[in-house]
């Protein structure tokens, strides 16, 4: 394999930051959280989809387990940027301990930081949340006894556009001219394509959707990805339910509020013999009765920790706002997000249970 070989070797500059080691609070989350797992499941699945490195010829690469820890750091301390995360892999002695990077070798550039979120597929972050969750599972955490299922509206990162300006951007966009710049050369940088415009409370929204799945007991996300943000709620349930089943145990109950009522959601309950945790609401002909309404009052007590998740990722990692123009580098995203927000929550746990 022609990945670059980080010898680490025990300097004078360890000693001393053993010294100050139980002092420094950083350094000791970022060990805990670091023995928390079994990190080998967690290379191998990255090894399987990350084809980087593996040619006998050319530059070595940076080994793919080091990259994407670098990208949990970034997640952690709320590192905007990726020119950032390096200038702060250089400066702080916590994080380079947390990588296993001596202190006289430099972060890797920005530049590799963003040509490995590129090279990531969806498929290699489902598998690698799901690999985790295990592990939690494994330890004797609950991770899909019930599930809340919701979703927020994302603001693009890019300036609105109207509808048939946005047509039109996608038209140009679709010939192989739009995809040069003035140049001739493959454009860097795009504007946001994948977004559109929804109205809630009576209020535009320019952008996308993230659906969300959260386990109802220990508050681990279980499925996340985004849509455009037109897209009705309704229709991302199923997936949403089937993407939270990560161990064979079954799920007992989803828990959802009013935006995914309907046949199709309920039937596809009953036939998984998924308990039934939809909130109902008025329709034209029929109104709530006694029973529902206290149902639902019922499920607003389970469905809190989803809106939590929300929330707590709005206020750290800026959640309401998409990152990048593309919706398939901002899933990328958000899926670190959720291996980071799980690791650490499972940690927390795990270090208060009784030994």
């Amino acid at each position: 394999m022609a990945y670059k070989n980080i010898e680490h070797n025990f300097s004078f500059a360890d000693f001393a930051i053993q010294n100050f080691a139980d002092k420094n609070r950083t350094l000791l989350f970022l060990r805990q959280v670091g023995n928390t797992i079994d990190w080998q499941s967690i290379e191998e699945l990255l090894m399987k989809y990350y084809e980087t490195g593996k040619a006998r010829k050319g530059e070595r690469a940076y080994h793919p387990l080091f990259l994407f820890k670098c990208f949990l750091l970034q997640k952690w301390y709320q590192i905007k940027s990726d020119p950032e995360l390096e200038s702060q892999i250089n400066d702080r002695i916590s994080f380079k301990s947390f990588l296993n990077l001596p202190l006289e070798v430099p972060s890797p550039d920005h530049s590799t930081f963003s040509r490995f979120r590129d090279r990531l597929s969806e498929e290699a972050m489902i598998q690698l949340n799901s690999a985790l969750l295990k592990q939690f599972h494994q330890h004797g955490l609950s991770i899909n006894e019930g599930i809340a299922v919701d979703a927020r509206l994302v603001k693009s990162a890019s300036k609105p556009l109207s509808n048939d300006q946005l047509e039109e951007v996608r038209r140009k966009f679709s010939t192989p001219e739009g995809k040069l710049d003035k140049n001739g050369n493959k454009k860097k940088f795009s504007r946001d394509i994948d977004s559109n415009w929804v109205i809630k409370n009576d209020i535009p929204h320019y952008g996308l959707k993230e659906h969300a799945s959260v386990d109802t007991k220990n508050g681990f996300i279980l499925s996340s990805t985004l849509s455009p943000a037109s897209h009705n709620d309704s229709i991302y349930f199923r997936g949403a339910v089937i993407y939270s089943a990560h161990i064979e145990d079954k799920i007992k109950i989803a828990y959802a509020d009013k935006g995914y009522p309907g046949a199709p959601n309920r039937e596809f309950l009953a036939l998984n013999k998924i308990k039934d945790g939809i909130m109902r609401k008025d329709t034209k002909k029929t109104k709530l009765t006694d029973f529902e309404i206290e149902r639902n009052k019922g499920i607003s007590k389970y469905r809190y920790i989803v809106e939590q998740y929300f929330g707590i990722s709005h206020k750290y990692d800026n959640g309401n706002q998409a990152r990048f123009p593309k919706i398939m580098k901002n899933t990328i995203d958000i899926m670190f997000r959720q291996f980071a927000f799980n690791l650490k929550k499972g940690a927390k746990i795990l270090e208060a249970l009784p030994v």
